[in-house]
């Protein structure tokens, strides 16, 4: 069977029945419509609320996608990434100084609270306001399944393990298995990368030195190199930013991966899906494939984000009042 998609509002949406038949691993207990009944506006409550918060700075977009994928990718969905306290993910290294976006889930917590209290819980708002960043910044739109808990523990530990943009790719392809998601996630995650910017201080390594003998990395585009080079010199601010495609920096399509091919990923965790020997047998088809069909791309990244969405830690939780804190 041929999948089915049709275009409404410049979007692809995807039926429910084509999600059903293209991803799997949906966990049992979790249901678009869970909060039919007592939270009935939660969609439109937090999508109004996202909306919000890219007008006021559409890089947001690409930082609250970030904010989901470091929370599943540590304990399961379960917002832990939002607590505060000594044992925070959000002083782990790869978010410190890094994640942001936490103030506009509590302002879309608020707005949820404000019209359901106790009812709905961090990592549901996290999960949908990540969708909407995606459809609100031009990408594809699906129906999320809902019905999270909040854990009670953060694991600064775990994340600190993060797929980490200096890692090879097998050691990336390994991070994701171990939480269930596949090659094809790997790739069609990584396409978020369409929108955003990343700090000098996880890409500057491939500028100068990367060999160890002096060189740059060779797989680098020479004008983007030279561009490069110069925002992000030798003793430079490490804190200065760039954009990840600078194509549509701020849209969500298929140009990444179009970069990839001139080699103009700006990440080395990028530029390796497909210019790496491993990436030959494992992601380099993927990235030819997305870079020449958008609806192929929107297709997997929506499939990839309904099984991260479903990665769970099998605990029991609660539902947040405060996403910071576990309630009293």
């Amino acid at each position: 069977m041929k999948t089915q998609t049709k275009v409404m509002g410049g979007h692809v949406l995807l039926t429910v029945f084509t999600l059903c038949m293209l991803c799997s691993g949906v966990r049992a207990q979790l249901s678009p419509d869970i909060y039919a009944k007592s939270c009935p506006n939660l969609v439109q409550i937090v999508r109004k609320q996202v909306a919000i918060a890219l007008k006021a700075e559409i890089r947001m977009a690409a930082s609250l996608i970030r904010l989901h994928f470091h929370d599943c990718f540590v304990n399961g969905c379960d917002a832990s990434l939002l607590l505060d306290g000594a044992d925070s993910e959000k002083l782990a290294i790869p978010n410190v100084n890094s994640a942001r976006g936490f103030e506009v889930i509590d302002t879309i917590k608020a707005a949820v609270e404000n019209a359901c209290p106790g009812v709905v819980s961090c990592a549901d708002i996290l999960t949908l306001a990540a969708r909407d960043s995606v459809v609100l910044s031009g990408g594809p739109g699906w129906r999320v399944a809902l019905g999270r808990k909040d854990g009670l523990v953060a694991n600064q530990n775990s994340a600190n393990n993060l797929p980490s943009p200096f890692e090879p790719l097998d050691a990336i392809i390994a991070k994701f298995v171990a939480v269930n998601l596949n090659i094809t996630d790997v790739v069609a995650l990584s396409g978020a990368h369409t929108f955003g910017q990343a700090k000098c201080a996880v890409f500057s390594n491939r500028l100068f030195n990367f060999t160890g003998a002096g060189n740059p990395d060779a797989t680098l585009e020479t004008s983007l190199l030279s561009n490069l080079q110069t925002v992000c010199p030798l003793g430079g601010n490490s804190n200065i930013t760039a954009p990840l495609d600078r194509s549509t920096t701020d849209t969500f399509d298929n140009n990444y991966f179009k970069n990839l091919l001139e080699g103009k990923g700006l990440l080395s965790s990028d530029q390796i899906l497909f210019s790496s020997d491993l990436a030959v047998n494992t992601t380099k088809k993927l990235v030819e494939a997305y870079s020449r069909s958008q609806s192929l791309f929107f297709r997997d990244f929506t499939c990839a984000m309904i099984r991260m969405g479903n990665i769970s830690n099998g605990a029991s939780g609660e539902v947040r009042t405060n996403c910071r804190v576990i309630n009293n």
